[in-house]
């Protein structure tokens, strides 16, 4: 079984909200969303004002909107991206353009450690913890 990429030229002009399934590369310009469990590349002529919601994303163009990746988020040599990013891995090479905030990792792995309940500071002998001091 093949999957096939599917390609918007340099020339194609979207404006609304763009679904699809597997992959899909954007060379043209996109006004709306972007949302798909597949893959998406951003070519070096592609221009997207909105946010893009997919599985991975590599910009070698200009994204104007947030990006939201359950896996990779890849911003290549000459990219530009205004907005923020949720991704589990992020990749930015040298000479990208990013101006925003990101969020990279499971969120999962920032929880705290799980304790019983939170215990109140000298509310009896402390069990396995080192003194005040330390090693000197």
């Amino acid at each position: 079984m093949t999957s096939s990429k599917n390609i918007l030229s340099s020339d194609v002009e979207i404006k609304g909200k763009l679904r699809f399934s597997n992959d899909l590369i954007i060379d043209g310009r996109i006004e709306g969303e972007v949302n798909s469990e597949g893959d998406l590349t951003v070519g070096e002529n592609a221009q997207i004002v909105g946010d893009i919601k997919t599985r991975s994303v590599v910009v070698f163009g200009k994204v104007q909107g947030n990006i939201t990746v359950t896996d990779r988020c890849e911003l290549k040599q000459n990219a530009e991206l205004h907005g923020d990013v949720v991704a589990g891995k992020l990749a930015i090479e040298e000479g990208a353009a990013f101006m925003g905030a990101s969020t990279v990792g499971a969120p999962a792995k920032i929880s705290t450690p799980k304790a019983s309940s939170p215990s109140t500071p000298s509310s009896g002998p402390s069990q396995g913890s080192s003194s005040d001091g330390g090693p000197k």
